[in-house]
């Protein structure tokens, strides 16, 4: 049977940090999630697995073909979906096959079906193209269902998914998902897309301690999680009741021996007793106080470990919950008119033709429509960067816009100067405060920005713009949940479900969308 076992597994990136130390792990022909927070080594693990880079210590044994889907399909000039399935000269051989121009021994290695089974693996994932497409005319999203069109092809025995679903407008994700669930092979998948994990036979979590294995799809593994996260809670009591017990045991001894000292003392004022023996019971009191205190001292400091332990695990399981400010939106208030509007790059190819929609009041709305249908021209409208050819739009001016690289903030700057610039209102205990409500604590917020994750980034972002005193009134959000892990994922629709102002989301991700309570869309066509 086809298999890949991990055995003592030891690596570190180039720049010395170690992702894994001893790590045992082995997968079936099943279909495997990968999940982790970003940076654990998901995507490392994938390239440990196909011998694209090689552990210091420690083995990868393979039984059985590979194929894998990277996260981006970068292009080179003159390529062509034939190059994906790497084809090109199988398909030259053909072309001269047909115009008479091959010798007898070069028509024997010619597959003539080829061009029809590369078109039905191109089919499976939803794409009606021939082969000798160009991929520079291609969005992102179509050269990777192109590429995973090319994987399917190949019938490997395990099929490696890196992000699948980046990019993927809603037709491209339902052709993914129904591969996955019609998949009968080995697949391992990495993967934040919910929807997408649902489908698989078993989950893996990888952290910095390790990997542990959870039968079932996604659902599966988040009531697994939620009960890790009741019984850290319980935890937490036990650890917080028995951390008073101890101030209690030790505020009684010290009021035991404090009457136990004044009484000796009385009785040594008397005079009744020898002077060398009132020196001896002195020293000996001293000394049981001195010892009293020492124990004290290490009863203090091993229940507040364990309360400081147990409160770090809640941490690390419980979802954000985050309290934000009002914006003050008024119900009946106009926040986004786009009146007939047509708009473009070129004259005469309008990219948007005749749209028209309004947002009123504390309104949530996604954006929805295939790869190329003008999301991102619309995105340019709202926020100014592109003017329309004809009609009107119009966005209230209290609003803030997150980007998929989070523009408005200064990588260059910490988090804490980036909430300061923003916000030159506030003061350093206001920002501080509103930075920790999205677990930015301490020195925590003073990271510079160009060091963070992407989750840890859009958090930052959310941070800086709802975490204000006055929150803008509309806030826009483009693929939100690209690149990340699903912690973070999590940490954002926190933010978001706190938020009580308009909110317009680009984004293909239904769970997501459901979860921060989108009620309504607005669906570009093609164009």
């Amino acid at each position: 049977m086809p298999s890949i076992t991990l055995s003592n597994l030891h690596y570190s990136t180039p720049d010395a940090q170690p992702l894994f130390a001893g790590l045992d792990l082995g997968f079936a022909a099943e279909r495997t999630g990968l999940v982790g927070r970003n940076g654990v080594g998901k995507t490392s693990l994938l390239r440990l697995i196909t011998g694209d880079i090689a552990p210091q210590a420690g083995s990868v044994a393979v039984s059985g073909t590979l194929a894998t889907l990277r996260q981006s399909v970068q292009p080179q000039p003159g390529e062509t979906i034939a190059d994906l399935f790497g084809a090109r000269a199988a398909l030259a051989l053909l072309a001269r096959a047909e115009g008479g121009e091959v010798s007898a021994e070069e028509l024997a290695d010619a597959d003539w079906m080829l061009e029809s089974r590369i078109e039905e693996a191109l089919a499976r994932v939803g794409l009606a193209m021939v082969p000798d497409t160009p991929l520079v005319g291609l969005s992102g999203g179509q050269r990777t269902r192109a590429a995973l069109a090319a994987a399917i092809l190949a019938a490997p025995d395990f099929l490696l998914l890196d992000e699948p679903t980046n990019n993927l407008d809603r037709e491209g994700r339902e052709a993914v998902r129904a591969l996955v669930r019609d998949w009968r092979g080995g697949m391992i998948v990495v993967s934040h897309d919910r929807e997408l994990l649902e489908e698989m036979d078993a989950i893996v979590e990888l952290t910095s301690l390790g990997a542990a294995r959870y039968g079932g799809g996604w659902s599966a593994y988040r009531a697994r999680k939620d009960a890790e996260l009741a019984q850290a809670e319980q935890g937490l009591a036990d650890a917080g009741r028995h951390a008073a017990q101890v101030a209690r045991e030790i505020q009684n001894a010290s009021e035991r021996q404090a009457r136990k000292d004044k009484g000796g003392r009385k009785k040594a004022a008397k005079g009744d007793m020898p002077r060398i023996l009132v020196g001896a019971l002195k020293r000996r009191a001293e000394e049981t106080a001195g010892a009293g205190a020492r124990l004290a001292e290490r009863k203090r400091g091993e229940a507040g470990e364990a309360l400081a332990a147990a409160r770090a695990k809640v941490e690390i399981l419980q979802p954000l919950a985050v309290s934000i400010a009002p914006s003050g939106l008024a119900a009946n208030r106009a926040v986004v008119e786009v009146e007939a509007v047509s708009a473009g790059y070129e004259p005469g190819a309008p990219v948007i033709d005749g749209l028209s929609f309004v947002m009123t009041g504390p309104e949530r709305v996604a954006v929805t429509g295939a790869n190329g249908s003008g999301k991102s021209t619309l995105l340019a409208l709202l926020t100014g960067r592109l003017a329309p050819w004809v009609g009107r739009v119009k966005v209230v001016a209290e609003h803030a816009m997150l980007d998929q690289s989070v523009s408005l903030l200064d990588p260059a700057q910490s988090i804490r100067d980036n909430f300061r610039r923003l916000h030159p209102e506030t003061g350093e205990k206001e920002c501080r405060a509103a930075l920790a409500r999205f677990r930015f604590r301490a020195d925590a917020a003073l990271q510079l920005v160009g060091t963070l994750s992407g989750g840890q980034m859009l958090r930052a972002g959310l941070a800086c713009t709802l975490g204000a005193p006055q929150p803008p009134l509309l806030l826009i959000l483009d693929e939100p949940t690209n690149h990340l892990d699903i912690d973070s994922l999590e940490a954002v629709e926190a933010g978001l479900r706190g938020y009580d102002g308009a909110l317009l989301v680009v984004s293909h991700d239904a769970a997501f969308l459901d979860a921060i309570g989108v009620a309504r869309r607005v669906e570009l066509g093609d164009g």
